[in-house]
């Protein structure tokens, strides 16, 4: 029997594959980045070719660095950048654009269009999201919409869609397997989550043929082979979840009230709620953890557009690091008397604001405000989010969750960053010996359906920790911090009323 799991990471900035062998343990890597494309204010795309061609390249390489073929793999999990949206030809593959990202806001009049049209209340009750243009369906018919024909051939039952799980099954399994996870599903507007199926009165509202859609599958199960010319010999596919998804697996968060954050581009936390949606009074979404054997787990999940994307500009944009990694260095020789706070709405806020056309704002500035000031007011901005998304949960779900938060992604290698989360926080933050548990979660629902992996309760027992963060904050320190934050998320909400 095989024993190496090949998990491939398809993320917002770089696509990761790393092997992992019978113990869950790391192997061998591989990464590229690849380019964001820009073309208009809000707009975020990516050129599918770059996507497959990544993916393809570092399965490769994470395959030769651990010296394995085709042969010796058990299966591949997939894990991907949730509600990026790709349309393709059914019979050549050709995707009939670029990638419309995440993150892209073009939609933005639409959605606002829908919610005046008194949609919302509808909208959230079936997919547990709100109208936002974050979300697959309005992206699906801009497509349609604005590439020439595109929506005749779509109607003509010519057109393939797919969040890019689906788009990397398509091309791995050479037009075999059009697919998607019950995860991904969940975050296109255009799936009931509670009877687990496309809703055919949010296609007719969002304008999306049904001829265009994925068949739905459990997270761990078959999804096909890879051809043998990408490998050598197929690969079966055994494993596919959104990458928040994947987190939450990864970190072993399957009893009801454990809760994950990951710090990527943005920040996703989620709270697992066990077999029962919750619907939130505080407009964080209602998601789908992870569906077993036909079986639903589902998550409250609040979304912040801006994490490790804030380093990114500390870096790019301002050229005020060369590395990430002098962030937190940087953060530590600021000024404790200047309070100043950055809003990072650089693509509107999210959980619990959603509000899309707010742009981000420094508040506080001073004549002595420098490189140091700003990369802490950067890395305060998500701890600061991150506070908000955990105070929505406990006064939507339960008092008690999240009591202690685990963490992972780029930024919690930041001691500095994960120091000050947990004062803010005022509840312990658990940085785990993997931080790369996304790719880790992917592997575990293919070696999970490959017998390699055991069920999720001993899964669990293999955990480990690698610190733990205590609170050293005072309280009248950490509430006028807090103060300050809201009071600046305020009055930029104010800019645009």
């Amino acid at each position: 029997m095989p024993h190496f799991i090949l998990a491939i990471d398809q993320g917002t900035t770089s696509t990761r594959s790393i092997v992992f062998d019978a113990q869950a343990q790391t192997v061998a890597h591989a990464q590229e980045e690849f380019p964001q494309h820009f073309p208009a204010s809000g707009w975020v795309e990516h050129e599918p070719d770059d996507l497959w061609a990544t993916t393809l390249a570092t399965a490769r390489a994470a395959m030769a660095h651990a010296g394995l073929e085709a042969r010796d793999i058990a299966g591949i999990g997939i894990t991907n950048q949730r509600e990026t949206t790709l349309v393709w030809d059914r019979a050549t593959g050709e995707a009939v654009g670029r990638a419309i990202v995440w993150q892209d806001r073009r939609t933005a009049p639409a959605c606002a269009r829908l919610r005046q049209e008194g949609h919302e209340a509808r909208v959230t009750e079936r997919t547990g999201l709100l109208i936002d243009p974050y979300f697959s369906a309005t992206k699906i018919a801009w497509i349609l919409d604005n590439v020439p024909g595109a929506r005749a051939r779509a109607e003509r039952g010519e057109l393939a869609f797919g969040t890019v799980d689906g788009y990397l099954l398509w091309r791995l399994t050479g037009g075999a397997v059009h697919a998607i996870d019950a995860t991904n599903a969940s975050r296109t507007l255009l799936f009931d989550i509670h009877r687990g199926v496309w809703d055919r009165d949010l296609l007719a509202l969002f304008r999306v043929p049904e001829s265009l859609l994925p068949e739905v599958r459990d997270c761990a199960g078959e999804f096909g082979e890879t051809l043998p010319e990408w490998f050598g010999a197929p690969i079966p596919i055994r494993g596919v979840a959104g990458d928040q998804q994947a987190a939450m697996v990864g970190q072993a968060c399957f009893r009801p009230g454990m809760i994950k954050s990951t710090y990527g581009t943005g920040c996703f936390a989620l709270v697992n709620t066990g077999p029962e949606a919750i619907a939130s009074r505080n407009r964080l979404l209602t998601t789908i953890a992870y569906q077993l054997g036909g079986e639903r787990t589902y998550a409250l999940e609040g979304s912040i557009f801006v994490a490790g994307a804030v380093v990114q500009w500390l870096r790019d944009g301002l050229g005020l690091i060369g590395h990430a990694a002098e962030t937190g260095p940087l953060a530590a020789e600021a000024d404790p008397e200047q309070d100043l706070y950055l809003v990072p709405a650089f693509v509107g806020l999210g959980a619990p604001h959603w509000n899309p056309d707010v742009r981000g704002a420094l508040f506080g500035l001073t004549r002595n405000s420098g490189p140091a000031e700003f990369a802490r007011a950067a890395l305060e901005s998500v701890c600061y989010q991150t506070v908000d998304l955990l105070e929505a949960m406990r006064a939507d779900w339960c008092a008690e969750a999240g009591t202690v938060l685990r963490v992972d992604g780029g930024m919690v290698a930041s001691d500095w960053t994960m120091q000050r989360l947990c004062d803010l926080l005022d509840a312990p933050v658990d940085r785990p010996r993997i931080l790369e548990t996304t790719a880790l979660g992917a592997a575990y629902l293919a070696g999970l359906s490959a017998g390699l992996y055991p069920e999720p309760e001993r899964f669990a027992d293999l955990w480990r920790l690698e610190r733990r963060f205590r609170v050293g904050m005072s309280a009248p320190t950490r509430d006028a911090k807090l103060a300050g934050w809201r009071r600046a998320v305020k009055g930029l909400l104010a800019s645009v009323d």
